[in-house]
């Protein structure tokens, strides 16, 4: 039986510069979507790719000395570069200078021409050199570009123009007909009050005023201009002819399934694409989907604003899962998405290293410790092992059912949810008290085959988004990742008498935030100078006196300085005696269970056993640790602290935190490992 085919696509790439991590999330995002279908049991084809023409980019090529094609060959190879550094799984990466591309472009065009949808006229108005548009007075802001602020300037010039009008009404009961065209919805409203229902103006598709770009046919003085020539490569790439039988990939998997786009060039891809398409006989694609942007600290990334952020210095700290993992888990359905260094962080130790890298640690090695590293299933169950169950077959369907409508952030959420909850069971099962009893041995088996079992489940829905952290734990286990056909039961993943590793890798090592973020400081300086040498460079090569690069200001001449030491005597209490402090009961606790305290944003609440009996604590250091990174860590307890209630919830003790003078805290462990209960003084 032949696979049905999925055919989905990114934006193609402008080739003005280097990509940003908020460029780079749409490539990730797609290529999840693409591995999920090919789990799901699909033949995808997915294609990405640069585009290639036009006036800004025959500029830039000029300051620097190159020939356009020169110039594009060194950017596009440079975005290949970050497309494959993020481990995606493109089919083609096309680009509008190749050859039958730019063959077929031309037929289209003289195409439309001859059917009389393309006719000669003379364009004047405001133009945009940055984003290569015409815009009408009233669509200026302050005498600039209503899209990216740079300044317009009258400009005028003969081009040909497409009539846009001609199938507008066309279009507008496509989009009423099918509400799945564009999504998000809000898209789909936006795209119809605004742009379609007010009225349509024809498109200009050429220019006289640049070369570089590719010949009309009927008309060589004119280049075709950038929308129609960038479109088109969604069709070009599958072997789409015009006068003549289209290639076999064309029938196979036209029209896309999906053209996964940023939503500020929705207007292009769901009212200038469509109708050229209509104009061609060619079926429209299935859906547009504009998604949300990553943004730096809440801004849209900007060189000229310094906040930039690119994927390959986020992998070279973090590695490249755990970027994927954070754009595509922190950007929702439909809101922007938000990035910054601290958060990545953040991100990194509470959900990485704690929730999966700890839940694998710790499952393989007890494996080995009690079971001689032996997977076994000996049905010894309680009550506790349904709700696992449950859980495993809720986080299949849920991320099945989140990937359909393309809620990519919800179908994580739900395997995390998997995982979160096998580090709930181990909690509930206590495998350490069932390792020192010899007849519960059977028990202990059952509970380590459960863990497997979840955690395998967890690594096969995970492998779209998380492709090389999947092969990690899947190694670990000895056991392949599966498919939706192999997930279609729990204990059909794991085979009985599986041996897991001997020494399980750590897939993700715990940060030092102030370690990293000296790493992330050695980056960005760098990035700094570069740009201003770059500007430098720029200065002199058109003739101007070179700038000297502008001081350090006292943020910055600050960062250099040592970090100074807290200053202690400001805050000193009064003295007190020995007596006074051997009142105090300090001892080491171990965090069974923690969860955020309702109505409060501050105060988790720990139980926490020491000794022989379990307290319960409430402390305010929810900005600092999720509930469930705290689990397992052994931490200083006062014991005799006089019970109090916080926001209605008893505390019996308080954990011991250090502060770092600028806001922060940790909790004080034990340098070594200590028995719970053992006593500090």
């Amino acid at each position: 039986m032949s696979k049905k085919p999925y055919y989905i696509t990114t934006a193609i790439a402008y080739t003005s510069g280097k990509p940003h991590i908020g460029n780079t999330y749409e490539i990730i995002l797609a290529d999840a979507i693409a591995r999920f279908k090919r789990l799901e049991g699909y033949d995808v084809r997915f294609q990405t790719g640069t585009d290639e023409h036009g006036q800004k980019i025959e500029e830039r090529a000029k300051a620097q000395g190159k020939t356009p094609k020169q110039y594009v060959d060194e950017i596009a190879g440079e975005i290949k570069r970050i497309w494959d550094l993020v481990n995606t799984s493109y089919d083609r990466f096309i680009r509008t200078t190749d050859e039958d591309h730019e063959r077929v472009l031309q037929k289209m065009v003289t195409k439309l021409y001859n059917k009389g949808d393309i006719y000669k006229g003379e364009y004047e108005g405001m133009y945009c050199k940055e984003c290569e548009a015409f815009y009408t007075p009233s669509q200026i802001v302050d005498g600039k570009c209503p899209e990216c602020g740079f300044p317009v300037a009258p400009a005028k010039e003969e081009a040909y123009f497409f009539k846009m009008s001609k199938y507008a009404d066309r279009l507008i009961q496509h989009i009423k007909d099918h509400p799945e065209f564009i999504q998000p919805a809000s898209r789909r409203n936006e795209m119809l009050n605004n742009f379609l229902l007010p009225g349509l103006q024809d498109l200009c598709i050429s220019r006289t005023s640049f070369s570089w770009g590719v010949p009309v046919e009927f008309d060589p003085r004119h280049v075709i201009y950038v929308w129609i020539d960038a479109l088109s490569n969604y069709i070009t790439g599958l072997g789409y002819e015009v006068d003549q039988e289209p290639g076999e990939l064309f029938k196979k998997y036209w029209p896309a399934d999906v053209h996964l786009i940023g939503k500020d060039i929705l207007r292009f891809h769901t009212i200038y694409w469509p109708i050229m398409l209509m104009a061609l006989d060619v079926p429209l694609p299935k859906q547009v989907f504009g998604h949300p942007w990553l943004l730096q600290g809440g801004e849209k990334m900007s060189k000229s604003k310094g906040n930039v952020i690119y994927a390959d210095d986020l992998a070279s700290i973090f590695g490249v899962d755990a970027v994927r993992y954070f754009v595509m888990h922190e950007t929702p359905f439909e809101n922007d998405g938000v990035i910054t260094w601290e958060l990545v962080i953040e991100r990194f130790n509470s959900d990485l290293a704690n929730t999966l890298g700890n839940l694998v640690n710790r499952t393989i090695s007890m494996t080995n410790k009690y079971l001689g590293g032996e997977l076994r299933n000996t049905y010894v169950e309680e009550p506790v092992d349904a709700e696992l169950k449950n859980a495993a077959r809720k986080a299949i369907n849920d991320a099945r059912s989140s990937m359909e409508t393309l809620h990519v952030a919800d179908a994580i959420t739900a395997i995390f949810n998997l995982f979160k909850r096998c580090n709930k069971y181990i909690d509930e099962t206590t495998p350490w008290i069932l390792g020192k009893d010899p007849e519960k041995k059977d028990r202990l088996s059952t509970v380590l085959y459960n863990l497997a079992e979840g955690i395998m489940t967890g690594a096969s829905l995970l492998a779209p988004f998380m492709p090389e952290t999947a092969e990690k734990i899947s190694a670990s286990f000895h056991t392949a990742l599966r498919d939706f056909e192999g997930l279609t039961g729990f204990g059909n993943v794991v085979a009985p008498g599986t041996k897991v590793v001997e020494k399980p890798e750590i897939l993700f090592q715990r940060l030092d935030e102030k370690e990293t973020m000296e790493k992330v400081k050695v980056i960005m300086d760098a990035q700094k100078a570069a740009a201003e040498a770059a500007a430098r460079a720029a200065a002199e090569k058109n003739g101007e006196k070179s700038a000297e690069a502008p001081a350090a200001d006292a943020a910055s001449e600050e960062s250099e300085k040592p970090a100074e030491e807290i200053d202690t005597l400001s805050a000193a209490k009064p003295q007190i005696t020995f007596d006074d402090f051997e009142k105090l009961e300090l001892r080491v606790g171990e965090i069974l269970s923690c969860e955020a305290v309702p109505k409060s944003k501050k105060l988790l609440c720990s139980q926490v056993k020491v000794g022989n009996q379990v307290k319960q604590i409430v402390s305010g250091i929810h900005a600092y640790y999720e509930p469930e990174e705290l689990v397992g860590k052994k931490v200083m307890v006062l014991m005799n602290l006089a019970p109090a209630k916080l926001a209605g919830v008893l505390s019996e003790g308080m954990l011991l935190c250090a502060e770092d003078g600028k806001g922060g805290c940790c909790l004080m462990t034990p340098e070594k490992d200590a028995p719970s209960g053992a006593e500090i003084s």
